[in-house]
């Protein structure tokens, strides 16, 4: 069908070692989804059940340009997450067949206006100002799930400037990969190009603009943005 406007360009990510790139359909965040950093927040993890919410694709960019500091913000946090990417989805997955639907995985950083999320705290507000802007998401190259070790455990961390500020394990997460597949499947109808952010561990902190954060995530990959 013609469009009365030129439509956008599809968001396709690279995938390690094939000229082949995945393309992105939606993005699915999993909030404090590790006890540490549960606690760090202010929450008791112990009581929570899995919440959600969304980035847009083009929020998921590789860091070749760096990440612009945005505007509006005075205190921009750095969150790395284990990346899931889905082959197949549905709703109401059987937690027997949920990790059929992964095809792959990769590193990424949660880039948070934390001062603009805070205030929308508390007056009630959706998020999406302080998760969803320009450049929030930037990612490593995908790989393939043949080519990567079991998700349930290995080490995941973050350095800014050398400094380690985030390092845990995947063991850590509260909700484990085929939970978040399951618990979302519930209330979305998940489907092949889906991403899923499986949320960060303790240590989160500001950045400033000259920072350089390197990231990785064992046997995942790895990630260096520099902060402009």
């Amino acid at each position: 069908m013609n469009t009365v406007i030129p439509a956008p360009a599809p968001v396709i990510l690279p995938v390690r070692g094939s000229e082949a790139g995945f393309p992105v359909r939606r993005v699915y965040c999993v909030g404090r989804n590790y006890a540490a950093h549960a606690i760090e927040m202010g929450h008791d993890p112990s009581r929570e059940p899995p919440f959600f919410f969304q980035k847009n694709p083009e929020n998921l960019v590789l860091p070749t340009a760096g990440f612009p500091y945005p505007a509006q913000s005075s205190d921009v946090h750095h969150e790395v997450e284990l990346v899931v990417a889905l082959k197949a989805g549905g709703t109401d997955i059987d937690p027997a067949t949920a990790m059929d639907c992964v095809w792959g995985y990769g590193v990424g950083i949660d880039f948070t206006r934390r001062d603009l999320q805070a205030e929308a705290k508390t007056k009630g507000h959706p998020w999406a100002a302080a998760k969803a802007f320009e450049h929030s998401g930037p990612v490593s190259p995908l790989v393939a799930a043949e080519d990567c070790p079991d998700p349930a455990s290995g080490r995941i961390h973050l350095s800014v400037n050398g400094e380690t500020r985030q390092d845990g394990d995947l063991a850590q997460m509260t909700w484990k990969i085929p939970e978040i597949i399951v618990e979302l499947s519930k209330l979305f109808t998940l489907a092949a190009g889906d991403i899923i952010l499986t949320g960060t561990p303790a240590g989160v902190s500001a950045v400033n603009r000259g920072d350089v954060v390197t990231c990785g995530v064992e046997g995942f990959g790895d990630l260096t943005v520099t902060i402009v």
